[in-house]
């Protein structure tokens, strides 16, 4: 009987492609110079690190000998500094000059001579009251109103009148040099003249105050019209906006009490105006 034997043909495999068995394996064209093992990920953190100010996972000398064999991390590290200036550093864009309309819109800032004498003239019924006050100290005059009292009550009502007009003087005196205090000064200063009155009145008719008394009382009644004119001059030069933005009446508050205290103007058609709730100067 024939014995048949299988033969096999031995597989042919195809030779590689002389332009693959040229290109070396790694991070770098040359062959002999390349590190096939180099990983180049902790090296390229570290180099964006560095372009971002921060503290570098890798030493310095460490990467910069990585970048002088890897061409690659070097390619890598010009795009990335080309993009990284090109987000931080941008062209200016040209804006229009509006200083002319600006200065052109604001309101003049009001003349500074004219609400100066006021203050000026405070000053001086100031240092006029504190005369008084001290001609008092001095026993040189016991006014009028101390009729009709015993030693000790009288005494002590002079010295009352004697340290109220020491301390109008002093009061008009600082008002004249820090205005902002009128609006304290003020409502005081017309509730005790309101009262003097009265009883200047009931004593003028009973005979138990002098005229020349009487006519020390003069210099608070100036006092109170320097105040007002200062107060009137304070609130003229509170910068208020030219313009503002009308507020729709649904939108408004519905208390009358909150509204009232916000202070909204009216329009010429109606409407409701918000407005700063204060005027103060920037120092």
């Amino acid at each position: 009987m024939p014995c048949w034997t299988v033969t096999h043909s031995p597989r042919k495999v195809p030779a590689e492609s002389p332009v693959k068995r040229l290109r070396p394996r790694g991070n770098s064209i040359s062959r002999w110079r390349d590190s096939i093992d180099v990983d180049c990920y902790p090296y390229r953190e570290a180099l964006s690190a560095r372009l971002d100010g921060e503290p570098s996972p890798i030493p310095d000398e460490q990467v910069e000998r990585h970048l002088d064999e890897c061409e690659a991390c070097r390619a890598w590290h010009q795009r990335a500094a080309e993009l990284s200036r090109a987000i931080r550093v941008r062209a200016v864009a040209p804006t229009p000059d509006l200083t002319e309309s600006v200065l052109a819109a604001a309101a003049p800032l009001p003349d500074r001579l004219f609400p100066r004498w006021p203050r000026i003239l405070l000053a001086f019924v100031g240092m006029c009251q504190l005369v008084l006050g001290t001609v008092q100290v001095l026993g040189l005059d016991h006014g009028g109103h101390l009729h009709g009292m015993d030693g000790m009550m009288s005494g002590h009502l002079f010295n009352e009148s004697t340290s109220w007009n020491l301390a109008l003087g002093l009061g008009f005196v600082w008002t004249a040099v820090r205005v902002r205090a009128v609006a304290g000064l003020l409502p005081v200063l017309a509730a005790f003249l309101v009262v003097l009155t009265g009883f200047s009145v009931v004593d003028l008719v009973n005979g138990d105050v002098t005229v020349s008394r009487l006519a020390s009382h003069i210099l608070l009644v100036l006092g109170l019209v320097l105040l007002l004119l200062i107060r009137r001059d304070q609130r003229r030069s509170r910068p208020r906006p030219a313009g503002l933005r009308p507020v729709n009446d649904d939108l408004a508050a519905t208390d009358d009490h909150v509204a009232d205290e916000l202070g909204p103007t009216r329009t010429e058609d109606g409407g409701r105006r918000l407005g700063p709730t204060g005027y103060r100067r920037a120092s």
